[in-house]
């Protein structure tokens, strides 16, 4: 059976992280969307109904029976089975929005749907960036439970200091940690295969720490945090998602954050999560082309994918930073950095598509991975259009 993981009404709600991936490929918790649905429902054949220009890079539908789902929320148990017993022409709904349907791709066209059943459970349901980190807690111990069941974790060495039930660490194969603290009454921590805890960093739970990265000598990391693979974490950071491949190496603060992949925050980088008069933070809606209240106190940092910032830079409360951005200028930039900036500044040139390319070609290889003609076409339609 395909799954078909859809957008629907979320893309542009979740800008500037969608700009580069469809909401399924999001990471939050432990996994991506994508790849919780592949393991609750036991099933790789995965395609995406997204963005056209999207479609080249993340494979389009066949034209065969599919189970048609969004993906931006965690199913209880209830909704999973119900999920995996629809039968042809059957759809489920939440809150007016279908959510999951059985139908022929062929044709594609919801008046295939005969039969739709509203969800009456209530559902954590991710609907903006923000929710990210603010239910990410909730994330991980979804994914926790889903990925270390039945399972046995490695030992922690001896040299750590260790507060709660050890049922709530969980280290994969080739995972170093030594001589640091690891707190896990607030919340489980997960440590992904080959990662590595360095001396004398603290570990307050929830966090997953996915594979092969690294908290730097002496981090200070709050939950609810996620850092995707391949990423280093060094300084502080407080409830931030980092979907993978990108670097906060050094000192500086960073909370109630959503870094991108292939980002790098430069050394003492801070940004405020927490205005001067404690009123709720304001963040750029793609949407609605205005300054939304999120209704948070706490809000720090929107970023998307290939952007930087250099040393010292200083970010004020509710930034939304755009796709291949550098931030390099004195002073505070502006809440909102688009697209291709080139400084940071809203009258600041834009960074030349050839370089950005080039750029990109260079961090990419030194985690192996090319950059491909997708990708280029991807970052092209943004720099033309957004």
């Amino acid at each position: 059976m395909q799954l078909v993981f859809s957008d629907a009404q979320y893309w542009e709600d979740f800008l500037p992280l969608t700009f580069t991936r469809p909401v399924a490929e999001m990471r939050c918790g432990i996994l991506t969307f994508s790849e919780r649905w592949q393991k609750i429902l036991e099933n790789t054949d995965v395609s995406f109904f997204t963005e056209n220009y999207l479609q080249e890079k993340f494979k389009n539908p066949e034209n065969i029976e599919s189970l048609f789902l969004v993906t931006n929320f965690l199913p209880t148990e209830t909704i999973t089975q119900q999920i995996k017993d629809l039968q042809l022409g059957e759809a489920l709904v939440y809150e007016d929005e279908l959510i999951a349907a059985k139908i022929n791709m062929k044709g594609f066209s919801l008046n295939q749907i005969e039969k739709m059943t509203d969800i009456k459970e209530e559902l954590i349901f991710f609907k903006k960036p923000t929710d990210l980190f603010n239910y990410n807690d909730k994330a991980i111990d979804f994914d926790f439970k889903l990925l270390t069941k039945g399972r046995i974790s490695q030992e922690l060495s001896s040299t750590n200091g260790f507060l709660g039930d050890k049922k709530d660490l969980f280290i994969e194969e080739g995972a170093q940690i030594e001589f640091s603290t690891i707190n896990t009454k607030a919340g489980k921590i997960y440590i992904g295969k080959n990662a590595e805890v360095m001396e004398g960093c603290n570990l307050r739970g929830p966090i997953a720490l996915c594979e092969e990265s690294k908290f730097n000598l002496g981090a200070k990391i709050y939950g609810a945090t996620t850092v995707g693979p391949h990423c280093k974490v060094g300084g502080e950071v407080n409830n931030i998602i980092i979907f993978g491949y990108s670097n906060k190496g050094h000192d500086g603060f960073v909370g109630n954050s959503v870094i991108g992949e292939w980002c790098n925050l430069g050394a003492d980088t801070n940004s405020s999560n927490l205005k001067n008069n404690y009123a709720n933070v304001k963040l750029w809606s793609y949407r609605t082309k205005h300054f939304e209240d999120t209704g948070l106190q706490f809000a720090g940092l929107i970023m998307g994918d290939h952007s930087k910032t250099a040393i010292n830079t200083q970010l004020n409360t509710g930034t939304v930073i755009g796709v291949a951005s550098n931030i390099f200028r004195e002073g505070f930039p502006p809440n909102l950095i688009e697209n291709f900036s080139w400084g940071g500044f809203k009258d600041d040139e834009r960074f030349k598509l050839d370089k950005a390319y080039e750029v990109a070609e260079k961090v990419m290889a030194r985690r192996k991975l090319p950059l491909t003609g997708d990708d280029k076409a991807i970052l092209k339609h943004i720099f033309d259009n957004y």
